[in-house]
C-alpha cells in the first residue's frame, strides 16, 4: 500500500514591506533630483516631506533645466559641488541635466543603486504630452531604466511662491506606498497635484495619460538690431474627453497617478504589421 504524501498548504504571499527602522535594519536610500535646480522650493519641499522615510541623498542641477527631456551631456565635463540643505541630508549640485544627475548619483555619489528615486516637486504641470518634454520625468525614467523604482512629482503652479502643502502631503503618501509595495524594479510613476488648498484635494486617482497637447505658434519679432527672432507660445487643448485621464482627474481636484514606461513599442501595431507585411 502506497502512503499518500501529506500536502503542505502554501503560505500566502504577503505584500513586501520595507522596514525603515529597527535593530539590524538599514534605512532605505532615497535619491532625490529635479529639473528646477537644487535650491528650488519644490525640491526643498520634497526633501522635507520624506526626510524621515530613509537616508536622503540629493543630486540635482545647479540651474533650471526645464524642457530638457532625456538629454545627456557628452561634449563637456560634468562637475559636482557639495551643497548644504540641512542636517542629515547629503546634497550635491551638478552642472549637467536631470538625467546626468541620476547617472552621476548612482556611479559617483552613492556607488550603488538607491532603493527609490524621487524627482520634483516640479513647478508646473507634467500631465499628458508634457511627460515627453519634461526634465523632471526624464530623470525618473532614467532611474527606472537603471532598475530603480521611481516617481516624478509636479504641482500645477509655476510660481516661485507656490503653496506646496498639498503636494508635500500626497508626495509622502505616494512614497510610503511605494516603499511598502513590492514594485517591479522598472516602475515609474507620473504624479501631478492640482494647485488648490489641501482640504480640497480628493485623493489619489490612478489614470491614463490624456491625449492633450499645445497648439503651438512661434511669435516673430525683431531685436534692437533689426534681426528676426521667434518666441514659442501655445494654447493647451485636450482632445481626450474620458474621465479616466490625468487631465480630467486634475480638473476635478484629484492627484493623478499615471504609470509610464520607457518601452515605446506600439504592440497593437506591431502585431498588425507582422500580419500585413509578412513576406
Amino acid at each position: 500500500m502506497v502512503k499518500k504524501k501529506k500536502t503542505v498548504p502554501q503560505k500566502k504571499i504577503k505584500k513586501a514591506t520595507r522596514i525603515l527602522e529597527g535593530p539590524g535594519r538599514e534605512k532605505s536610500v532615497i535619491l532625490i533630483t529635479n529639473d528646477d535646480g537644487v535650491t528650488a522650493p519644490g525640491i526643498l519641499s520634497l526633501v522635507d516631506a520624506v526626510k524621515d522615510l530613509g537616508k536622503i541623498v540629493v543630486v540635482a542641477p545647479d540651474k533650471p533645466q526645464s524642457g530638457m527631456g532625456h538629454a545627456i551631456t557628452i561634449g563637456q565635463p560634468l562637475r559636482l559641488h557639495k551643497v548644504n540643505l540641512g542636517a542629515d541630508v547629503e546634497a550635491w549640485s551638478c552642472t549637467g541635466t536631470p538625467v546626468d544627475c541620476v547617472k552621476l548619483a548612482v556611479d559617483k555619489v552613492l556607488h550603488r543603486k538607491p532603493d527609490l528615486c524621487l524627482s520634483g516637486i516640479n513647478h508646473g504641470a507634467n500631465h499628458s504630452i508634457n511627460v515627453i518634454y519634461s526634465g523632471t520625468m526624464s530623470a525618473a525614467v532614467e532611474a527606472a531604466i537603471e532598475s530603480i523604482p521611481s516617481v516624478g512629482f509636479s504641482l500645477l503652479d509655476y510660481s516661485i511662491d507656490a503653496d506646496f502643502t498639498g503636494a508635500k502631503k500626497f508626495a509622502r503618501i505616494v512614497v510610503k506606498k511605494m516603499l511598502e509595495t513590492n514594485l517591479d524594479k522598472h516602475t515609474v510613476l507620473n504624479v501631478n497635484i492640482p494647485s488648490v488648498p489641501v482640504e480640497l484635494l480628493k485623493g489619489l486617482k490612478i489614470c491614463k495619460q490624456a491625449y492633450a497637447k499645445y497648439e503651438e505658434d512661434f511669435v516673430e519679432r525683431l531685436d534692437p538690431h533689426g534681426r528676426h527672432y521667434y518666441w514659442l507660445t501655445g494654447v493647451f487643448v485636450n482632445f481626450d474627453k474620458g474621465k479616466d485621464t490625468d487631465v480630467w482627474a486634475l480638473a476635478n481636484n484629484y492627484v493623478s497617478v499615471v504609470p509610464v514606461q520607457f518601452d515605446l513599442t506600439h504592440y497593437v501595431l506591431k502585431s498588425k504589421l507582422e500580419k500585413l507585411w509578412r513576406s
